[in-house]
């Protein structure tokens, strides 16, 4: 006849293979736990030695100082979510505005549609050119703008190549310089598009430009 094998009472997982698991203990202090502490140190202290008031006050002043900053900063935790709430409350306003942000490269539709402004940041009076460049890095169109100064310098393209033929769909690199040959100075550039969309990442707010991607809400230099 076979036989069962009996169970430890003292670890009755053992018969199925398993360890024992000590159950999961709370070791956080909270409010109650600290004050049972200082009833229980009140109530043992030496009769010969008692607790000076001022290490007393000076216990209850520490317990005080940590509540404080933990009721700080949920208060702190929930204005932070206000504010998260309210911006992106106004920034869904933005939606279909135009926003003009510091880029480089366009995604274009095709034909006059796809064309796009901006503007250049000149470091000096002079004539400043701007190349549309495809992604096979051939020029497509050549702008020349006469700048009056160091500063901004508003400029257009309508989507046309040099001959005046609508370009292809797809991504082009606007490249701006003042000068040159060995003179010649990159410039900032800056384009403007529609604000489709506005999302919340981890920096923020995010506002998702035709065309231009996603950007930072703290990098729009002009909204219109």
């Amino acid at each position: 006849m076979s036989t069962i094998p009996g169970t430890s009472q003292e670890n009755p997982w053992a018969a199925l293979g398993l360890a024992s698991q000590a159950p999961t203990r709370d070791t956080s202090l909270g409010q109650a736990d600290f004050l049972r502490l200082m009833t229980e140190q009140l109530k043992h202290q030496d009769p010969l030695k008692p607790m000076e008031n001022t290490e007393f006050l000076g216990q209850l002043a520490q317990f005080s100082t940590v509540q404080g900053i933990q009721d700080m900063q949920g208060a702190m935790g929930s204005m932070a979510s206000v504010m998260e709430s309210d911006q992106t409350l106004r920034a869904a306003a933005l939606v279909g505005h135009d926003a003009l942000v510091q880029a480089d490269a366009v995604e274009l539709q095709a034909g006059a549609d796809g064309g796009l402004s901006g503007e250049v940041e000149a470091v000096s009076g002079g004539p400043v050119r701007i190349d549309i460049v495809d992604a096979s890095g051939a020029i497509v169109h050549t702008t020349t703008l006469e700048a009056d100064g160091a500063g901004p310098v508003g400029w257009e393209w309508d989507g046309l190549d040099g001959d005046g033929e609508p370009v292809d769909a797809g991504r082009y690199g606007i490249v701006a310089t003042s000068g040159t040959g060995e003179d010649a100075t990159a410039l900032e550039v800056r384009l403007q598009a529609r604000v489709d969309s506005v999302s919340i990442g981890a920096a923020g707010l995010v506002l998702n430009l035709a065309g231009l991607g996603s950007h930072s809400l703290s990098s729009v230099r002009r909204l219109g």
